[in-house]
């Protein structure tokens, strides 16, 4: 487990928000109005886009491209960070089939406790009913240490592997993994593809963009983040940036720091503490690249 954040947000009107790739697994547990959620068009529109899907609950694998998250202003529920073996073990399912992917978590078909929830869905309705933040974190507490106990456990090896690329932020060359814990370079692609989600290479690309953001939106340039970040040059990381936000560099972080939220609504709450992970764009049907053709790149 990584994390719980309670969201109870009623704006003005309807928010949407990009959202970029993160090095963990994503559970919503909604407990009245839906989110609708589609993918961003790759640069030049090239990349498969996800369809559009609308859930009360969501569950988001690991994966190597953004997602546009919409609702009309009234959204409730516990968003649930999980470190992506853990969430191999809660969900005992391989965690490739979650990949790029979001989805209803019943859809998995587990049940949460027997005997109280037949479904995640009855679950979230009961976290909704209790009175408090710290009652519903204390009831997921529970609840998840049950459903852990029952789950597959994820090999040593492969929490090994994910805590050095995690530790190494991305650069830690994939065959010095598989050597470190004992394992041929297919083999540790395989468990990562099972208890993981994607294989180490993708999962590498996601933690080393992941420290880039922060280091661009904390000042650094770009040259020497793509330095220290283990990207080849400046034009890897923007491509590497295009791929997996829909944007440039820039053209993140100027939409990040020039403007501020629409009247009426709170700041922007990235999904990560202390990482730039999201962006609020303005309410309208045009797409994540429409927002980026206005001068200077500004909101």
């Amino acid at each position: 487990m990584i994390s719980y954040r309670g969201t109870r947000l009623a704006t003005d009107g309807p928010r949407r928000r990009l959202e970029v790739p993160i090095g963990a697994v994503t559970l919503l547990l909604g407990f009245d109005r839906p989110l609708r959620i589609s993918g961003v068009a790759g640069p030049g529109g090239a990349r498969a886009v996800r369809p559009p899907v609308s859930l009360v609950s969501v569950l988001s694998g690991l994966g190597t491209t953004p997602v546009l998250g919409e609702h009309d202003g009234r959204l409730a529920g516990v968003e649930v960070l999980l470190a992506p073996w853990a969430a191999f073990t809660l969900f005992g399912t391989a965690l490739h089939e979650l990949a790029d992917r979001t989805l209803d978590p019943d859809a998995l078909g587990v049940r949460p406790d027997p005997g109280r929830w037949g479904s995640v869905a009855e679950l979230a309705a009961a976290l909704g009913a209790l009175p408090s933040w710290r009652a519903r974190f204390g009831l997921l507490d529970e609840v998840f240490g049950r459903w852990t106990a029952a789950g597959p456990p994820a090999s040593a090896r492969t929490v090994r592997a994910w805590s050095e690329l995690v530790r190494s932020r991305g650069t830690a060359p994939v065959g010095h993994l598989a050597e470190e814990v004992g394992w041929s370079v297919r083999q540790l692609e395989n468990r990562f593809r099972e208890q993981i989600g994607i294989g180490p290479k993708a999962a590498a690309r996601v933690l080393r963009l992941q420290r880039a953001r922060a280091m661009l939106a904390s000042g650094h340039g770009q040259a020497e983040t793509a330095a220290v970040c283990g990207y080849y040059d400046q034009a890897h990381l923007s491509g590497e940036f295009k791929a997996m936000t829909g944007c440039t560099p820039r053209q993140f972080t100027a939409a990040r720091g020039t403007a501020p939220a629409p009247l009426g609504e709170p700041p922007a709450a990235d999904r990560v503490d202390g990482e730039p992970t999201s962006l609020v764009l303005p309410a309208g049907p045009a797409g994540p690249g429409a927002l980026f053709s206005k001068t200077g790149g500004r909101r």
